[in-house]
């Protein structure tokens, strides 16, 4: 195993795929071409995963309860945006559908993307391959603009994503 240099962006995404399959059988080759990342960056984000305690020793695993409080105390520090300028794009953050049945605003975050309907403020996505695998799996959709509210949100909207994930993650079926 390489040295350990830090958690990237895309680890997060790797972990969240891995949850929103629950008990579906993978293969690293399966997760690589779902996100849009190479199978050899799967195997090394799954192993940082590891040193981190992210994910148990048989990489099947994700412990549910650390990457909450990785998701929700750390992942704006680690990895922070700032809204940026007007874009068509998909809804992301409490402008996702997950989220603005809960609240109203009058600005709206999106992930940039040619294909998108709404406009709004860009909001950098963890990776670039993440509006392509959002787009093909709603669960992750769900989580990654989840997760996008911990970088972004209010104190409410933080709160309300946290139990939207907790709920998530049990349906899942993990611990």
């Amino acid at each position: 195993m390489k040295a350990h240099n830090g958690m990237r962006p895309h680890d997060i995404v790797v972990l969240l795929k891995i949850i929103a399959l629950g008990e579906l059988p993978w293969k690293n080759k399966d997760l690589a071409a779902s996100l849009y990342i190479s199978p050899s960056e799967i195997t090394e984000s799954i192993s940082r995963s590891q040193f981190a305690g992210l994910i148990s020793a048989d990489r099947r695993k994700v412990f549910n309860v650390a990457l909450e409080s990785f998701l929700i105390n750390g992942l704006k520090f680690v990895f922070p945006v700032k809204p940026g300028s007007m874009v068509k794009g998909i809804p992301t953050a409490h402008s996702a559908p997950l989220m603005s049945k809960y609240f109203d605003s009058e600005e709206s975050y999106v992930w940039p993307d040619i294909s998108g309907k709404i406009r709004g403020l860009a909001i950098e996505p963890l990776y670039p391959g993440a509006v392509a695998a959002a787009k093909s799996d709603s669960i992750l959709y769900d989580l990654l603009a989840a997760s996008d509210v911990f970088r972004v949100g209010k104190v409410r909207e933080i709160k309300k994503a946290q139990e939207l994930v907790k709920e998530i993650f049990k349906s899942k079926q993990y611990v």
